[in-house]
């Protein structure tokens, strides 16, 4: 009985200290198969709701045949660069993918098409809700069961090059602040009127 429970704690502990157990991916494993590479010059400054990014990925021609046998999605993500990820633990790097924050936000997800492996390419408008920061792009090849076999990004492995910005909106509209104006010039004008009216009212009275 003793023998049964210690090699039940030893498979426990054990799918606890080796990732395949429970399908963790670590980044490390991945190959940098994938050449990706967007628009944005480095240094540009994008608007959120506005500006638009191309971003273009297809298999380095340089790997051996059959590299991308098991590739049957490509999901293309923007990702923040280590500038903007400086005490900021919601945006924190992470070796398991699975806790990993460094690439939040989803430019296009695609079936990998090994007949058109060299050149893919989609044209993204920067969504409203991405916050001001700089990034990069990454895609990740991904397997029949969705986890990640590949990568590659638009930047080096230091994540150093290529980087761009993003402006967020400020939450104002033009419309806004037009209807904002008439409200106050309405407002004013009511109070006025008020004030017109009691006093012709006070007049007639007398």
């Amino acid at each position: 009985m003793a023998a049964r429970a210690l090699l039940l704690a030893s498979l426990v502990l054990s799918c606890f200290l080796l990732p395949a157990c429970y399908g963790t991916v670590l980044f490390s494993s991945l190959q940098r198969t994938l050449v990706v590479t967007a628009s944005p010059t480095s240094g540009q400054v994008l608007k959120g709701g506005v500006d638009k990014i191309t971003v273009t990925w297809g298999l380095n021609q340089t790997v051996a045949a059959g590299t991308d046998s098991t590739y049957k999605t490509i999901k293309v993500k923007l990702c923040y660069a280590p500038i903007s990820q400086v005490d900021r633990g919601w945006r924190k790097t992470v070796e398991n993918l699975k806790k990993d924050r460094t690439c939040q936000h989803k430019i296009v997800a695609r079936p990998y098409n090994p007949a058109n492996s060299t050149a893919q390419s989609h044209e993204w408008t920067v969504e409203r809700d991405v916050p001001t920061a700089t990034y990069f792009v990454r895609a990740y090849a991904y397997d029949a069961d969705e986890k990640e076999v590949a990568y590659g990004q638009t930047t080096d492995a230091g994540k150093t090059t290529n980087l761009f910005q993003v402006q967020a909106i400020s939450g104002r509209h033009v419309t806004m602040d037009t209807c904002s104006i008439c409200f106050s010039v309405f407002s004013v004008v009511s109070l006025f009127g008020f004030f017109y009216n009691e006093k012709r009212k006070a007049k007639r009275s007398q």
